[in-house]
């Protein structure tokens, strides 16, 4: 039987222990066997840190961000050699296209949000420039630099595709090499992806690894800039993240554990209104998807006690629909849970959770299956119990398979209450049309919650659905779900970077990040900026206009020209009372478009075009007579990756004749690269 591989030091590895078997989830038979025996880890570790690090931190974020977007396009040109895969692990068609399809999207989401959110440059700059001194000569910056370590993943085994994927998209745009370690159950999935990942010649050596088999001594080889992002049980969380390795160095240490997420129904949710039939039908499919084996599903379902037969009549109706077998066959709709060992977990969980209240369909006994053999293949029906909410099974149980508690509730409070019994989750919903109880609902139990999804037929049809994590968004959750952060667009890759505070003067912080800071040198010369294309412009190159008078006529023709005639501008009695003007003052808009006639070099020539203002704010009120005077300076310049063209961001002072800033803001412009 054939060994799965592991990718270490620039190479595949096969080891030759005899290695556990592996076991196909809807036939039983054996597919492949697992060890991680003979792998050095810590040269695994070293090789990302000496080669992949380096390889990586030479990029920028844009072109990380297009790599990302390559490889995610060539996987998926490859979908239906991991969906073959996907189905040996009893997953449907539609549960692989969460997990194939999801990991992708997430490679495609992260390389979007970089370029869009990103800087073409290899230092992230936080926050705004900090004065420091009266002044002007002494500043602060924080900055983001990459980690000069690993991004060290354990994996579960319900997601071995999204799992691996949604952890290295945030690594690798921060410039942190991942060396992955996937649950052993299906860690041919994962062995199967990392194959494609290093035939698509895409990647720098050394910026992805895989383990396959056991950690061994991994942790033991961890450094201080080295990350360990961690997706199982609460109680392995607990011991990965207080390893000696991990306390000494205080290596950054993220998990996504246990979650017995809540999902509410509002009283005004009754039978015979959309959002009853949106509750139980999200209901039913959180129980089904993936057999239930998510760390976003529904475990417990919320529901007002006048509800309560009614939710479980209508659940029980469509569970009862649910073709359960061989994911081959096309009219099944929920396969087999990942293996034997998981089902008999399940059924362990179960044991307790009825304890507490009774089965209103399913039993965790008897399965009727399509075109398999309900023994052999890691089968079990769906099962929704009915519980006292007082008890404490429900809030603290979870059973990792088709399982859901319906528990009734009295009141906003208690219902909030109820959800915080869970101890932290990563995702709970709210489902309901009325307003201020989702507003109360929500801003009770977010505390608990990392995600929380309202459900309401406005959002119904595009809606993504409860169990579903979004690259944009934060997956994590406090308490019992790990205290973590996964994702969450740009939070997701500032994990992975060291934030410094920069102290020094306004010439060195341009030199550290590549942004022209105020206080710093500008240059002026004979060929006006807007003249220059991107590859000759430079930070700090700059222009200086004016001055141009303000007039009471242009005042009036802008305001009859537009049609702005607000009594600031056009009533002095009513001006001159207010404690902001004393008097009529220029339009903020005129001034800034006086400014624009100014700074503006108008023959055609390397600038294409005007995108934008940013942060703007008028500081001083123009009066007529008064002078206005521009310094326009090159503040950033990001060229485009795919582009013949780039962005510059110029720094524009808009100032009166007493030196008074009127107006500052951020022109961005679109300038040629030649």
């Amino acid at each position: 039987m054939a060994m799965l591989r592991s990718y270490v030091s620039g190479h595949w590895h096969t080891s030759s222990a005899e290695g556990a078997p592996l076991h196909d989830a809807v036939t039983g038979e054996e597919i492949t066997r697992i060890s991680s025996a003979g792998v050095d880890m810590a040269a695994a570790l070293d090789h990302g840190r000496r080669v992949g690090g380096p390889a990586l931190r030479e990029l920028t974020f844009h072109q990380r961000a297009a790599l990302l977007k390559a490889l995610a396009s060539y996987l998926r040109e490859h979908r239906d050699e991991l969906y073959a895969l996907s189905a040996r692990s009893g997953a449907t068609r539609t549960d692989s296209l969460i997990d194939v399809d999801g990991g992708i999207g997430v490679l495609f989401g992260y390389a979007s949000k970089a370029k869009r959110e990103l800087p073409n440059d290899t230092v992230y700059v936080d926050g705004a420039v900090e004065p420091l001194s009266r002044g002007g000569t002494f500043v602060g910056q924080h900055i983001g630099t990459p980690l000069r370590g690993v991004a060290v993943q354990i994996n579960a085994f319900n997601f071995p595709m999204w799992g691996p994927l949604e952890k290295f998209a945030p690594a690798f745009i921060a410039g942190v090499p991942s060396l992955i370690k996937p649950a052993s159950q299906t860690a041919y999935i994962t062995e199967k992806l990392v194959a494609l990942m290093v035939a698509s010649e895409l990647l720098p050596e050394g910026s992805v690894q895989l383990v396959s088999g056991g950690a061994e001594d991994l942790l033991d080889h961890l450094t201080a800039q080295d990350l360990v992002g961690f997706t199982g049980s609460a109680s392995t969380a607990q011991l990965l993240r207080t390893h000696p390795a991990v306390v000494r160095s205080s290596v950054r240490f993220n998990a996504e554990a246990d979650s017995l997420n809540c999902s509410i129904l509002g009283p005004d949710a009754v039978a015979g209104t959309p959002e009853f039939d949106l509750f139980v039908k999200q209901l039913v499919s959180e129980m089904t998807t993936k057999a239930g084996q998510k760390c976003t599903a529904i475990r417990r379902a919320l529901v007002p006690a006048s509800s309560l037969d009614e939710v479980a009549e209508a659940a029980r109706e469509r569970l009862a629909k649910v073709v359960i077998g061989n994911p081959a066959n096309e009219s099944v709709r929920m396969g087999a849970l990942a293996g034997l060992e998981q089902r008999e977990e399940v059924r362990r969980s179960l044991k307790a959770l009825l304890e507490a209240g009774e089965v209103v369909f399913g039993s965790p006994d008897r399965v009727e299956v399509v075109d398999a053999d309900a023994e052999r293949g890691a089968f079990l029906s769906p099962v929704l119990l009915k519980a006292d909410p007082d008890q404490p099974q429900p809030h603290e149980v979870e059973a990792f398979g088709p399982v859901s508690t319906l528990l009734p509730y009295d009141g906003v409070a208690h219902a909030v209450e109820l959800a915080a019994r869970g101890a932290g989750s990563l995702v709970g919903s709210v489902v309901s049309y009325d307003a201020d109880f989702v507003r109360e609902v929500v801003l009770g139990v977010a505390p608990w919650h990392g995600r929380l999804l309202v459900l309401d037929r406005d959002d119904a049809k595009e809606s993504t659905g409860h169990g579903s994590p979004l690259p944009a968004l934060v997956h994590g959750g406090p308490g019992r779900a790990g205290g973590g952060e996964e994702m969450g667009g740009v939070r997701g890759v500032l994990h992975h970077l060291q934030r410094t505070a920069v102290q020094g003067s306004p010439r060195v912080l341009s030199a550290v990040t590549g942004r022209w800071v105020t206080g710093a040198s500008r240059r002026e010369s004979e060929v006006h900026p807007f003249r220059k294309s991107l590859a000759e412009l430079r930070i700090g190159d700059s222009v200086v206009a004016g001055p141009r008078v303000v007039t009471m006529a242009d005042i009036e023709h802008f305001a009859s020209f537009t049609g702005d005639t607000f009594y600031a501008h056009m009533d002095e009695e009513a001006a001159a009372a207010n404690p902001f003007f004393g008097g009529r003052v220029a339009h903020g808009y005129l001034v800034v478009s006086f400014a624009a006639g100014l700074f503006v070099s108008p023959e055609p020539g390397p600038v294409l075009a005007n995108y934008g203002l940013d942060n703007l704010r008028f500081l001083t009120p123009t009066f007529p007579g008064d002078e206005l005077t521009v310094t326009l300076t090159a503040k950033q310049i990001t060229p485009r990756e795919d582009q013949e063209y780039g962005e510059v961001r110029w720094d524009a002072d808009l100032v009166n004749q007493k030196g008074e800033s009127v107006a500052k803001y951020d022109v961005l412009t679109l300038v040629a690269k030649a």
